[in-house]
C-alpha cells in the first residue's frame, strides 16, 4: 500500500505514561460509599447493581493488564485513510496470503470499537483448511470512535459513512467487497445494500430490527414461542434502558464532558450496555471482562467517548428502528444474512427480517447477544463463511 498516499501506516501503541495515568485515576476515584438504596446493591432497578460495578472497578485495578490487549491491536498492520472530504479514518488489515481471499469489511457500533473483532480477523485471513474461505478483512474506527477523526461537522449521519467506507474500500483496491455489521453498523450496511450494490455484493448482519407482518384477518401478530419471549425483553428494553440513549441523542455534549477524563464514568455508561446486551454466561469468563475493561481503555485514552455519541444525536431513534428498516427507499437489493442471536437487544425471525431485502441467509443462535464477535467469535466466524461459500461467487457475478 505504500503507493497509496492518502493511506498510510498508522501506530496504535498507547504510550506507557497515559496507561500509568489511567492506573492513577482509577486507584484515586472516590466510589460511593454505599448503592442509592439498600435494593440496589444486587438489584438494576436502579441501574447496573453496586457488587457488579464494585467487581468490575477492581479487576481493572488490579487484574487489568494493557499490554495484553495492546498485543492483540498490534496483531495485524493499522493505517489511516486521508479522505478527500477532510476526515481520516483509522483501520486494521487483516490480510490473507492466499490469492482467492474474499475483500470483507467489518464494522462495529456504540459502545463497541475496532477491538470487538480482534478473536476474528485472525481466522477469517488465515482458516485452518483450504476448503474454508479466507478473507481480506478491514476494520475501520467509525468517525468519533478509536483513533479516527471526529465527524467534521453536524448532521453527519451514517449514511456519510456508509460513503466514505464505500470509498476507502475501493481505494484499498476491494471494488466488490462483502459487509458484516450490527448494533449502527446495520445502518451503515443498509446503506450500502441499497445504494451501493455495484461495490458491496453481500452482506451478513448480527442485528437487524425488523417489525413482524400482520398474520390475521384481525391484525394480531401470532409470535411463535421465541419470538413472544424476545418480544417481551425489546418491550422492557424500550420502556426502562433507553436512559442513555435519550441523553446522548438530546444532549450529548452534556454527559461528554462528564465522562472525557472520567475512567468510572466511562467504565458505568459502557459497562451497563455490556451488562445488559450479553448473554450472562458471558460474564462468567475473564475474557469478557477484561474485553469490556479495554473498550472502556479505549475510549479514554483515544478521547473518544464524547463523540461516540453523535450516531445518537444525528440518525434514526430506538423506537422507530423496526418501521424505519421497512422504508423501500433503503430496501437491501443484494443477497444479505442474518444471524438473530438470543440475548441481543432486539433479535429479530426470519419472516421480520425478509420484509427489510434480499434476505438468502438466516440462522438463529442462544450462545450471545448484541456483541456477538467479542461473546462468541466462532459463531460469526462459521456464519460469516456460510453465506460467503453459499452466496459470494454468485454475488459478484450478477
Amino acid at each position: 500500500m505504500a503507493e497509496l498516499q492518502d493511506i498510510k501506516p498508522f501506530d496504535p501503541t498507547i504510550p506507557q505514561a497515559e496507561v500509568d495515568r489511567l492506573k492513577r485515576k482509577l486507584e484515586d476515584t472516590r466510589l460511593p460509599p454505599k448503592p442509592i438504596v439498600p435494593e440496589a446493591q444486587d438489584g438494576d432497578a436502579y441501574g447496573p447493581p453496586a457488587t457488579w460495578a464494585k467487581k468490575l472497578r477492581d479487576a481493572w485495578v488490579n487484574d487489568f493488564d494493557w499490554s495484553e490487549h495492546q498485543e492483540r491491536i498490534n496483531s495485524a498492520p493499522h493505517f489511516m485513510y486521508h479522505h478527500p472530504e477532510g476526515i481520516k479514518i483509522h483501520f486494521l488489515h487483516s490480510k490473507s496470503p492466499r490469492e482467492d481471499a474474499i475483500p470483507l469489511i467489518m464494522c462495529h457500533g456504540w459502545p463497541g470499537s475496532f477491538y470487538e473483532f480482534n478473536q476474528v480477523w485472525g481466522p477469517l485471513a488465515n482458516p485452518p483448511s483450504k476448503d474454508l474461505p479466507a478473507f481480506n478483512v478491514v476494520v475501520p474506527s467509525l468517525p468519533g470512535y478509536g483513533f479516527s477523526d471526529w465527524p467534521p461537522r453536524s448532521k453527519w449521519t451514517l449514511q456519510d459513512t456508509a460513503r466514505i467506507f464505500d470509498a476507502l474500500m475501493k481505494r484499498l483496491g476491494y471494488n466488490k467487497y462483502y459487509f458484516h455489521g450490527g448494533d449502527w453498523a446495520h445502518w451503515i450496511g443498509r446503506e450500502m445494500g441499497c445504494r451501493y450494490t455495484d461495490s458491496c455484493k453481500l452482506i451478513h448482519f448480527n442485528f437487524a430490527p425488523s417489525p413482524l407482518p400482520k398474520l390475521n384477518h384481525r391484525g394480531r401478530n401470532e409470535y411463535t414461542p421465541r419470538e413472544l419471549e424476545v418480544q417481551g425483553r425489546v418491550d422492557d428494553w424500550l420502556e426502562n434502558h433507553m436512559g442513555y440513549a435519550i441523553e446522548m441523542r438530546t444532549r450529548p455534549m452534556t454527559i461528554g464532558w462528564g465522562f472525557h477524563d472520567n475512567p468510572i464514568g466511562i467504565m458505568m455508561f459502557v459497562g451497563e450496555k455490556y451488562l445488559e446486551a450479553a448473554a450472562p454466561e458471558s460474564w462468567e469468563t475473564r475474557y469478557w471482562t477484561q474485553h469490556v475493561l479495554a473498550t472502556c481503555s479505549i475510549y479514554f485514552f483515544t478521547g473518544t467517548i464524547m463523540p461516540s455519541m453523535l450516531c445518537y444525536y444525528e440518525n434514526v431513534r430506538h423506537e422507530h428502528f423496526a418501521e424505519f428498516a421497512i422504508d423501500p427507499s433503503i430496501r437491501i437489493t443484494v443477497p444479505f444474512g442474518y444471524t438473530s442471536f438470543y440475548w441481543d437487544t432486539e433479535p429479530s425471525s426470519k419472516r421480520a427480517v425478509e420484509r427489510t431485502g434480499n434476505l438468502v441467509f438466516y440462522k438463529e443462535r442462544d450462545d450471545a447477544g448484541h456483541y456477538v464477535a467479542a461473546e462468541s467469535p466462532n459463531s460469526i466466524i462459521q456464519d460469516v463463511r456460510a453465506l460467503a461459500v453459499q452466496e459470494w461467487h454468485k454475488a459478484v457475478r450478477s
